[in-house]
Parts: C-alpha cells; sequence; structure tokens
C-alpha cells in the first residue's frame, strides 16, 4: 500500500508543527509548507529523515498553490491524501482600532487562502479519494462571534461556512471536508499583540480572563480524529464544547454575557 501524504499550510510552527509531528509517527509523508522559511526547517527536523518537504508558499498567491502542490506530489510519490488548511493570523480590538491594512491582510490569509487552497487541493483528493480529506482551521470564535475580534471571527465563520458548502458539493467526489474548532491553543500567536495599536499580548488577555488555553498536542490529535473520523466541525477543548452548547441551548445567557464582557479579548 502506497504510503498516504499530508500538506499542511502553516508548517513552521503552532498546530502545523505539532499536527505534522503527529501524522509522521502514524508514518505519513508530510508536506511543509509556510511563508517563513526558518520554521519549516525546524519542523522538519523533528521529523523522521526522508518523511518531508518543504514548500514556500503564501496563501494569498493562487498560481502559487498549483507549484507547491505540484512539487509536494512529486516527493510525496505521486498522491496527496489531506490538504490542511491551517495557515492563519489573528487579529483583535475593537472594528474601529483596526487599520485597512490588517484587516485586509487577516481576511487574505485566513479566508481567501482557504478558498485558494481548496480549489487547488480538488483535484488531487479527487485522484486520491475516496478517503482524502480537505481539513480547514476554523475556530471557536466562528461558533460565536468574540468580542475585540470581529474580523477575525468573520474569518472564521467563512472557514466554516466554506467546509459545510464543500462538504456536500465534494460528497460526489469522494472527499471527506471537515474543520477544526480550537479556542485558544497555546501557540507563537498567542504571543503576538492583537493588532498594531495595542502592546499587550493575547496571551496576558487570556490568562486575565480565566479562560483555557488547549495543549498544541489536542489540536493535532483533534486534526488526526478529523482526518479519520465522521464529523464536519471538531470542536478542540472545553470553551469551544461550551460556547457550543450555549450557542445552541442558551443564545439569549450566551448574547447577556457577552455583552456584559468588560474587556474585548481580541484573540
Amino acid at each position: 500500500m502506497a504510503r498516504k501524504a499530508i500538506f499542511i499550510t502553516g508548517g513552521g510552527s503552532g498546530i502545523g508543527r505539532a499536527t505534522a509531528k503527529k501524522f509522521a509517527a502514524q508514518g505519513w509523508f508530510v508536506g511543509l509548507a509556510d511563508v517563513n522559511e526558518a520554521g519549516m526547517r525546524e519542523t522538519a527536523a523533528l521529523l523522521p529523515a526522508g518523511q518531508s518537504s518543504t514548500h514556500l508558499l503564501d496563501v494569498r498567491d493562487r498560481a502559487a498553490w498549483d507549484q507547491a502542490l505540484a512539487a509536494f506530489a512529486a516527493a510525496a510519490g505521486g498522491r496527496i491524501d489531506v490538504v490542511f488548511n491551517n495557515a492563519g493570523v489573528p487579529l483583535g480590538g475593537g472594528l474601529i482600532e483596526n487599520n485597512v491594512a490588517e484587516i485586509e491582510r487577516c481576511l487574505d490569509i485566513n479566508l481567501k487562502g482557504v478558498l485558494f487552497g481548496a480549489q487547488a487541493a480538488h483535484p488531487w483528493l479527487k485522484a486520491s479519494a475516496p478517503g482524502s480529506c480537505l481539513l480547514n482551521t476554523a475556530s471557536a470564535a466562528g461558533i460565536y462571534g468574540t468580542p475585540g475580534a470581529s474580523v477575525y471571527s468573520a474569518t472564521k465563520f467563512g472557514v466554516r461556512a466554506i467546509t459545510e458548502c464543500l462538504d456536500a458539493e465534494w460528497a460526489p467526489d469522494g472527499i471527506k471536508v471537515a474543520s477544526l474548532m480550537p479556542a485558544f491553543v497555546d501557540t507563537p500567536l498567542l504571543d503576538h499583540a492583537p493588532n498594531q495599536a495595542t502592546n499587550s499580548d493575547i496571551r496576558e488577555r487570556v490568562v486575565e480572563a480565566g479562560l483555557e488555553i488547549t495543549p498544541v498536542s489536542a489540536v493535532a490529535d483533534a486534526a488526526w480524529e478529523a482526518v479519520h473520523g465522521t464529523l464536519l466541525h471538531n470542536r478542540v477543548g472545553k470553551t469551544a464544547h461550551r460556547l457550543a452548547f450555549a450557542a445552541r441551548w442558551l443564545p439569549g445567557r450566551l448574547r447577556k454575557q457577552t455583552r456584559e464582557a468588560q474587556r474585548p479579548l481580541g484573540g
């Protein structure tokens, strides 16, 4: 049986790195894609020798997607079983605090990048179906709007919608489509400021609010389960599960709590 292959955007750190380690440990060939070449080299060094390839990719560049996937397929022996649309950037703060450049960057990477990745991935995943999968990183911010993160939440609601649409569109092709929905994950993104007008980092705000920070290994485990399971949306961590419960069964209470929040997190 041919060795299976997964292509991971944002593979230079965080969820991408943890997922690469998880799948490599199960014998998969791993394609690491990122704009961070040093990060990709660091991730590759953590994987078994000869079991990965690296691909410089800006997910906003549609033509670059085709080139990266073709190069990965060649390295992997001609097949791609999973494309993990994982690359993303945070953006927090009130909408009126966000400038045009950071709004467009967040929309382009988190939303347009997922659409372009799905388009480019389709022929490869159709060729390896059934059993192939498009996996998208959404967020608990795509379950209910997060105060202080309107743009970020919009992108993650969009990723959720893309996942649901393609689940139906691609079912005749035998391609599974799924999303991951973690809340705050222990990755380097938490150490960034939520926007250019703020000095404090996201981690500081999350800790002050007493919110859960999910270990990145738990998200990697969820990615493995999503690829091999049947769920459309895969929530990760207590916060995501509680938010989904409240959004469905206690929407009035959730709205009140959200409006009463004293300090929007922005992440």
